[in-house]
C-alpha cells in the first residue's frame, strides 16, 4: 500500500526531536465525574410474551431458553436529598429471551420470544452546575415547565448518565405454575415494537430465567479541556479499490493454536473482581 506524501511533515532538528512539540488547544469533551461496576445476577425474571405466545408456554412440558439479549435500557438520573453533588442514576434493562417449549416428551420445540426486565440504581458523584446548555442544533428545543424554580440555589444542569452493559449470559431458565397474579411492566414503544404485538402476563404458567450481566455505569459533563495538539489526523495512506486474492487474504491469517490447544490456566489471574465500587 503507497503512502500519501504529506508537504507540511513536522519539521525535526538534529537531535531527531520535533521543533514544535505540540500546540495547546481548547476542546469541550465529556468529562467522567464518576463510574462504578457491576457483576450482577438477576434471579428468576419472569419473561412476557404475547398472547398467541403464551398460550404455548401455557401447555408446556419443559422449555429451554437458547439466547438472550439486551434490547434496550431506560436510564434516568435524579439528585439525591441532603447530598449535595450526588445523583442516583436508575436503570430499567429490558431483555429479549428466546426459549424453546416442548409440549411433550420427543415433540419438536416451539420456539417463542418474550420480554424479561430488571431494575438497578447507582449513586454517584456528578458535581453541581448551575448552568443551562443552548446550542444551535437544537434551537426549538421543548420547554419543560418542572424545570422551573424560584428557590435560590437550585441545582441547574443535571449531568449525563451512561451505562454499558455486556451480553448477557443465560444462567438457569425453566417453567412453573403462576401462584400470585403478575404485573405487566411498563414496556416503551420502540421495544413493544419489536415484539410485533401486545405482551399479556401469564396465567397459567411463565417462564422464568436467571441472567447474569456486567455493567458500567458514568456520570459525565461537558467541560472545556486544554490538551496538547500535535498535529491533524491526515491519512497517510491511500484507498485501495482493489480485492485482495482470497487464499492470499487467508494466508495471511495467524493459525489458531489456543482453538486446538486452549490453555490450561488464565492469563490474568488476580484473585479479586475488578468491580470492587459496591453498585
Amino acid at each position: 500500500m503507497s503512502e500519501v506524501t504529506l508537504e507540511n511533515d513536522v519539521q525535526t532538528t538534529q537531535n531527531n526531536e520535533p521543533e514544535n512539540a505540540f500546540d495547546p488547544v481548547c476542546v469541550d469533551v465529556p468529562r467522567i465525574y464518576d463510574s462504578c461496576g457491576a457483576k450482577d445476577c438477576l434471579r428468576d425474571l419472569t419473561v412476557f410474551f404475547t398472547a398467541e405466545d403464551q398460550a404455548v408456554v401455557d401447555t408446556a412440558a419443559s422449555v429451554r431458553v437458547t439466547k438472550a439479549s439486551v434490547l434496550s435500557a431506560a436510564v434516568s438520573a435524579d439528585a439525591v436529598a441532603f447530598h449535595r453533588g450526588y445523583y442516583s442514576v436508575d436503570v430499567i434493562f429490558y431483555f429479549a429471551v428466546c426459549a424453546e417449549v416442548y409440549t411433550a416428551a420427543g415433540a419438536l420445540p416451539t420456539t417463542v420470544t418474550g420480554l424479561a426486565t430488571a431494575s438497578k440504581r447507582a449513586v454517584l458523584y456528578g458535581s453541581d452546575a448551575g448552568v443551562k446548555v443552548f446550542s444551535s442544533d437544537a434551537p426549538d428545543a421543548p420547554i419543560d415547565a418542572t424545570d422551573f424554580d424560584c428557590c435560590p440555589g437550585c441545582s441547574g444542569t443535571l449531568p449525563t448518565a451512561t451505562v454499558q452493559v455486556s451480553s448477557p449470559m443465560v444462567l438457569a431458565s425453566g417453567v412453573t405454575p403462576v401462584i400470585a397474579p403478575k404485573i405487566l411492566p411498563f414496556v416503551p414503544e420502540n421495544v413493544a415494537d419489536f415484539f410485533g404485538g401486545d405482551l399479556a402476563a401469564p396465567t397459567a404458567q411463565q417462564v422464568v430465567v436467571t441472567l447474569g450481566t456486567f455493567s458500567i455505569i458514568q456520570l459525565t459533563r461537558d467541560v472545556q479541556l486544554m490538551i496538547p495538539s500535535y498535529d491533524f489526523c491526515v491519512p497517510r495512506k491511500e484507498c485501495d479499490s482493489q480485492t485482495d486474492d482470497p487464499c492470499e487474504a487467508f494466508s495471511k491469517i495467524e493459525f489458531p493454536s489456543d482453538s486446538f490447544f486452549p490453555p490450561s490456566t488464565a492469563e490474568n489471574e488476580t484473585g479479586s473482581s475488578p468491580f470492587g465500587c459496591g453498585c
